[in-house]
């Protein structure tokens, strides 16, 4: 998997964030209110002086109506094929854990799939911000193991297993493993404005 610069995809992302904020006619602190992250930080993010975390981009996201991947990658859609080497390719600041969204953009699709590949031994929570709609999403184990808790119940994944959710709050993906876990996340995405919990 190849990346761009940590200080490229940082000024990215504050700025997908701050037009997407604006389009909405928030101020920062009405997102900050919305969403639990505070004014600072979000402040930070937009002027790309930050290293976002999953669990503080999607609480964002969410708030703004807004999907992980479509905070994650241009604007511009990829036509029905979405080559590997030009799928974007994201690496979480906190876990480590890489996210790479595969489905090709501006097809109009209902569904969006993200490979992820998480680290041995990392975890990460994620929340959406108050009031976000559920979504309805399926977790598939390509290699390894994963845990799951979905609203305080507890699912252990092998590979090839596969789990269906209509999840309405906090995740948490683990690995209990040393080796990396990689898995999928199928998620209904329309135009590609839900609330991303897609780890």
């Amino acid at each position: 998997m190849e990346f761009e610069s940590d200080t490229d995809i940082d000024r990215r992302l504050g700025e997908r964030l701050k037009a997407a904020r604006q389009r909405h006619g928030l101020t920062l602190d009405e997102l900050a209110q919305r969403t639990g992250v505070s004014r600072a930080m979000i402040s930070r993010i937009e002027r790309g002086e930050s290293s976002p975390t999953a669990t503080v981009l999607v609480r964002l996201g969410s708030g703004l109506g807004l999907s992980l991947s479509a905070l994650l990658e241009e604007e511009a859609g990829t036509g029905p094929l979405s080559r590997r080497a030009s799928q974007p390719v994201w690496r979480d600041p906190a876990s480590g854990y890489l996210r790479r969204n595969v489905s090709p953009r501006g097809t109009g699709s209902s569904f969006e799939i993200v490979e992820v590949e998480l680290p041995g031994g990392a975890e990460v929570r994620l929340d959406s911000a108050a009031g976000a709609p559920t979504l309805d999403q399926q977790i598939w184990v390509l290699r390894g193991r994963l845990d799951l808790t979905v609203e305080g119940t507890s699912h252990t994944l092998a590979e090839g297993d596969c789990l269906q959710m209509h999840l309405r709050g906090p995740i948490t993906y683990r690995n209990p493993g040393a080796d990396p876990v990689r898995y999928a996340v199928i998620l209904t995405a329309g135009s590609g404005t839900f609330p991303g919990h897609a780890a």
